[in-house]
């Protein structure tokens, strides 16, 4: 345990810390996915379109807004969203139809600590459990850690989120607790739940996706064949 001159313990030293890069928005591309910046003039009404495979509404249940219930609507609440730098919106684009099924954001960036979040993921029924989410998932994450130099990776969600809180589970985030009463949204309560990733963590994370998403690991109708805890051990 290190310790300062008057004999306290401390933190470990950062050697040569300089800051991480702010996101700049530029297009991360994989195997089955495209993310871009969020445009609605391009983007909106497919997404739109999406989103309404989604008939009750059960996507939005634990974000902040939404359901919406028209274009003009999604567009009035999307498009500050898409012009802004923090919270940053990427659209999924599905490179086998090309089409957009999702949105995904960087968001509380600080790059002074070299901290970022991922967050407002709404994922439409296209998107869902499928190899594009998590490739989705992996290309935001390698861009944090690879491109941008983060220290910290960081993962939100209503506690109540049993499937936020399983993704971030299977995408190899650690639970660091749950903060109580964080929040009030549509009206009732939310205790949000925070995991994390470190940048130690990540060469062995980077590695499981890769093996996950390698095409020897689908069969010939693209159903995975090792789950990626599987291969993330290795």
């Amino acid at each position: 345990m290190p310790l300062s001159d008057l004999g306290l313990p401390v933190g470990s030293p950062v050697a040569n810390w300089a800051g991480a890069r702010v996101p700049d928005g530029r297009v991360l591309e994989g195997r089955f996915c495209r993310l871009e910046r969020l445009d609605l003039s391009r983007h909106g009404k497919e997404l739109f379109d999406a989103y309404q495979a989604d008939a009750v509404g059960r996507n939005w249940t634990y974000l902040a807004y939404g359901p919406f219930a028209d274009l003009v609507a999604f567009e009035a609440f999307y498009g500050p969203l898409a012009a802004g730098r923090d919270p940053l919106f990427y659209v999924v684009l599905d490179l086998q139809s090309g089409k957009a099924v999702g949105v995904a954001s960087f968001l509380r960036i600080d790059p002074a600590n070299g901290s970022i979040e991922v967050g407002h993921i709404s994922y439409s029924p296209a998107l869902q459990r499928g190899a594009l989410a998590t490739e989705a998932m992996y290309l935001m994450m390698r861009h944090a850690f690879e491109d941008l130099g983060n220290r910290r990776y960081e993962w939100k969600c209503d506690d109540q989120n049993a499937a936020s809180r399983g993704a971030a589970t299977r995408l190899g985030f650690t639970y660091e607790g749950t903060f109580r009463q964080a929040m009030v949204y549509k009206g009732r309560n939310r205790d949000t739940a925070w995991f994390s990733i470190l940048e130690t963590e990540w060469p062995k994370l980077k590695a499981g996706f890769e093996a996950w998403l390698d095409p020897s690991n689908f069969d010939a109708e693209g159903r995975q064949l090792r789950r990626l805890a599987a291969c993330r051990a290795g």
